[in-house]
């Protein structure tokens, strides 16, 4: 697509952003709940340690629907429209759920029945996990090219004020008005984001294209991801989405593990990350923005390289924690160019998926970015143990930079 037929193009209706800035936003109220509030609920209550680690394999579904999204994108209501016949029953589920754990007393929650509680967690993120996949392939599909930043603009900064409020706001309003309420409003506050998907009209607005997609039978999974590794240059793109962020995995995990060395307090480092996230949410729409402008490579290589600088800046913090404006300053940079680029990856990532493949395609991208970033970043502590905190981020920063050679020799024709 020519740069003038970009500029062209209008920008989405008020609607539209709305309408996808409430099912991202939907989509972190339930692993805000499960990331940020419920290990300190439950270590309140005296679970033990181990049985509150035991929360991260709730995430299992997240890197495993790569498994059934081919499903996801075969499978269409007729009266209810392709994505929005999964998004309205699955996020009713999720409240559902929410009110019946809002139902129960939180002294037997966490313990008598805390396998009740671990039971419903994993259906809880078993339903927003395949949501995800439909509310991707909805965003590919609803959204121009040249806007799609602004579209994972929504998505990031959505999905981060999603997890502030069932995280630190839930915590705020259990002391306030005691488990049952708290968690009887989440619930009410993911139905009253269904409004605007229940309104939309999906199947007028984007038929469903049968003639496009593989049939719903055995081997539909070989199929459909043999078909996404056939398009042109795929695998080369692939190494881009796998290495683009590596730089930022392998150093993001020691930031505040440094800070606790050198004196901060639990508070302190709330009140950082609080702030911090409200400005890689501004990040993030600024980089939206401005990928409408730059286009995809040149968003790549710019908003790479600042993540790269944002996260090797990190070393001037090491023996300078006591400097608080200088940590405020660089974790705030940081935020903002980790915003900026993680938008124009996913925008990119949007350009590759096939017409009625999008939830699939967009999710096999991310995942294998995801899975791979989480493996690199359980080497940080080890080099950080090695190197010393201004080694590993100095590094981490060079692998960042390095790693933008990656997007150069990726084909004009698939970035411009």
């Amino acid at each position: 697509m020519s740069p003038s037929s970009l500029d062209a193009t209008p920008r989405p209706a008020i609607a539209t952003l709305v309408l996808l800035a409430s099912l991202y936003c939907a989509q972190g109220l339930p692993s805000g709940l499960i990331a940020h509030s419920l290990p300190v609920l439950l270590r309140q209550h005296g679970v033990d340690l181990a049985l509150i680690g035991l929360l991260k394999l709730l995430a299992l579904p997240w890197l495993l629907k790569v498994l059934w999204a081919p499903w996801v994108d075969r499978l269409a209501s007729p009266r209810l429209g392709h994505h929005r016949g999964w998004i309205l029953p699955l996020q009713g589920g999720i409240a559902l759920l929410l009110g019946g754990l809002a139902l129960l007393s939180p002294a037997v929650l966490f313990g008598s029945q805390l396998p009740l509680l671990l039971g419903l967690l994993l259906l809880i993120n078993l339903a927003a996990s395949t949501q995800d996949i439909a509310t991707d392939g909805l965003t590919v599909r609803l959204l121009p090219e040249r806007w799609r930043g602004l579209g994972n603009s929504l998505q990031v900064g959505g999905y981060k004020i999603g997890m502030l409020l069932s995280g630190s706001g839930l915590l705020l309003a259990v002391d306030w008005l005691g488990w049952n309420l708290a968690v009887g409003l989440l619930a009410l506050l993911l139905l009253v984001s269904l409004i605007p998907i229940w309104r939309f009209p999906e199947a007028q607005r984007l038929p469903y294209r049968p003639a496009l997609a593989e049939p719903a039978g055995p081997g539909l999974l070989l199929r459909h991801y043999r078909g996404l590794l056939a398009q042109p240059g795929m695998l080369l793109w692939l190494a881009v989405v796998l290495s683009f962020k590596l730089g930022d995995a392998l150093g993001s995990p020691m930031i505040k593990p440094m800070l606790v060395d050198q004196g901060w307090s639990y508070a302190d480092l709330g009140l950082l990350t609080l702030i911090s996230s409200l400005a890689g949410i501004g990040g993030a729409l600024l980089g939206g923005l401005l990928y409408a402008r730059l286009g995809t490579l040149r968003a790549l290589l710019l908003f790479g390289a600042l993540q790269a600088l944002g996260i090797a800046a990190m070393a001037l913090l090491v023996q300078a924690g006591g400097d608080h404006e200088l940590v405020y300053s660089v974790a705030l940079f940081e935020q903002i160019a980790d915003g900026m680029s993680t938008v124009a990856l996913f925008a990119a990532m949007m350009r590759q998926c096939r017409p009625e493949h999008e939830g699939a395609d967009f999710t096999l991208q991310a995942s294998a970015q995801l899975l791979l970033g989480g493996l690199v970043g359980a080497l940080s502590g080890v080099l950080a143990k090695a190197l010393g905190y201004s080694g590993l981020f100095l590094s981490a920063g060079l692998l960042g930079v390095l790693v933008l050679g990656v997007v150069l020799v990726y084909p004009r024709r698939g970035v411009r």
